[in-house]
């Protein structure tokens, strides 16, 4: 095993020394803040032929985190102003990952604040529904992610980095969201730390989601609107903060953007995997067969997955937004339809034309509209370690109804497309197999869009 390790690692050095190269050759301009994009290759990069040696964090959730490197994935692609900012955010991180008193907050904080753990409920008349005429199929249990405090996985990691920006002495939080969820979460933490918080915001997602808008307010924080959607809203963000870098702090609410980031966001989230391995064990004595999650840019996916990455027996499966189909150039199918390139400060898969220009994504749910997607969810692809498919609007729209009708809960149209997998999923599946579907926010937010759908 020993073995195997070294000449992964080995592997991995070269991919990054030949990644490097190309990087200092063919990177072109992008269309956003420090985002350069590379010119889609004309051929799929071929997947990787070895075990999935992430980063030091996979081997102990406690060791230092460096490089941010996943496979040829992640690092920085930043300005040179940015670079020690972003090292005295990963010192911080690091810090915080071995500090007992910070936590004890933190758990304290998730337990009384957000209201953790989640429940892992077994849907029962879902899983009737697709059991088959002899009665047979797979038990499905639902990660109860909406019952968090405000309504989603977000308040996961949105109030721990609050905590960090606070011990770093920032007054001023800033960041961007999309359906809004992570924009409620950020200003709810932010009130209950006495922070400032400004959320930036597409103009076409606060049409959308208006109701969101009203809590931010109404939690004192404030909604700059942004041409565009959630993509426009993500670079006029880091604007902001890099306008202020000594006062602000960015508070990235996914698994994207320049190290550390993806990996601070998914620490926070991989309580959802913790529990969910735990409470697995009290119901049936055994790991989940099955964890199913949507993607947009996959912080919900990576909290789920990030525990179970070992476990070559637990298939992962990311469900991503197809839109009005994948051939219909509206979609939000990053893992499926794009090519690797740059953007906001990593590598990573992305949409983008001919030219290396970004594309504007597509979906149903607001929150999957994102161009790009978590440099590590682009490794696990190339790895072969987890699978990904797609879900039209249609699709996501008629398993939001389904799950409002046959297990009495909302879930959002983000996480509609994690159910509408089942469809396709649990006709496969043997007798008795145990599928987690991450509800990773509450869907009343949607009702209307679905109601006039």
């Amino acid at each position: 095993m020993a073995s195997n390790i070294v000449h992964n690692i080995a592997a991995l050095t070269n991919q990054l020394d030949a990644t490097r190269g190309i990087a200092r050759s063919h990177v072109k301009l992008g269309n956003g803040i420090g985002s350069p994009t590379f010119t889609p290759a004309k051929k799929p990069t071929p997947a990787l032929k070895m075990q999935p040696v992430i980063d030091d964090h996979h081997k102990n959730s406690k060791q230092t985190i460096h490089e941010g490197k996943f496979g040829k994935f992640g690092g920085k692609f930043v300005p040179e102003s940015l670079i020690t900012c972003l090292a005295k955010l990963e010192a911080e991180f690091n810090l915080v990952l071995n500090d007992s008193k910070f936590q004890e907050e933190l758990e304290v904080a998730l337990r009384d604040f957000v209201g953790r753990e989640t429940p892992l409920y077994h849907a029962e008349r879902l899983t009737r529904h697709y059991k088959d005429e002899e009665g047979k199929g797979p038990e499905i249990y639902i990660k109860r992610e909406d019952l968090n405090h405000c309504g989603a996985h977000k308040m996961n990691n949105a109030i721990a980095q609050v905590m960090i920006a606070k011990r770093m002495g920032r007054r001023r939080v800033v960041a961007a969201t999309g359906a809004g969820q992570h924009g409620v979460a950020t200003a709810a933490a932010c009130a209950k730390h006495d922070l400032e918080c400004t959320i930036f915001m597409g103009s076409e997602d606060i049409k959308k989601q208006s109701s969101n808008v009203v809590l931010i307010n109404l939690l004192g924080a404030q909604v700059k609107s942004v041409e565009g959607n959630f993509k426009d809203a993500s670079s006029e963000a880091i604007r902001e903060w890099v306008g202020n870098l000594e006062m602000s702090y960015y508070l990235m609410g996914t698994v994207v953007g320049p190290h550390p980031c993806p990996a601070m966001v998914r620490e926070f989230q991989s309580v959802i995997g913790k529990e969910t391995r735990k409470q697995a064990m009290e119901k049936w004595g055994g790991l989940p067969d099955v964890l199913v999650a949507c993607i947009g840019s996959g912080s919900n996916a990576l909290g789920l997955f990030n525990e179970f990455i070992k476990e070559e027996d637990v298939r992962l499966i990311g469900v991503e937004a197809a839109g009005f189909g994948l051939d219909s150039g509206k979609h939000s199918a990053t893992l499926s339809k794009g090519h690797v390139g740059v953007y906001h400060g990593a590598l990573s898969y992305l949409l983008q034309d001919e030219e290396g220009q970004i594309l504007v994504p597509h979906s149903v749910g607001v929150g999957l509209e994102y161009p790009g997607v978590g440099p590590e969810l682009s490794f696990l692809k190339e790895s072969g370690r987890a699978e990904f498919h797609t879900a039209i609007d249609k699709e996501a729209v008629e398993a939001y109804k389904r799950v409002c009708k046959l297990e009495g809960i909302f879930p959002s149209l983000e996480a509609s497309h994690a159910f509408a997998y089942l469809d396709k999923l649990c006709p496969t599946l043997r007798d008795g197999c145990k599928v987690v579907v991450n509800c990773s926010g509450r869907g009343d937010k949607d009702a209307a869009i679905v109601f006039n759908y």
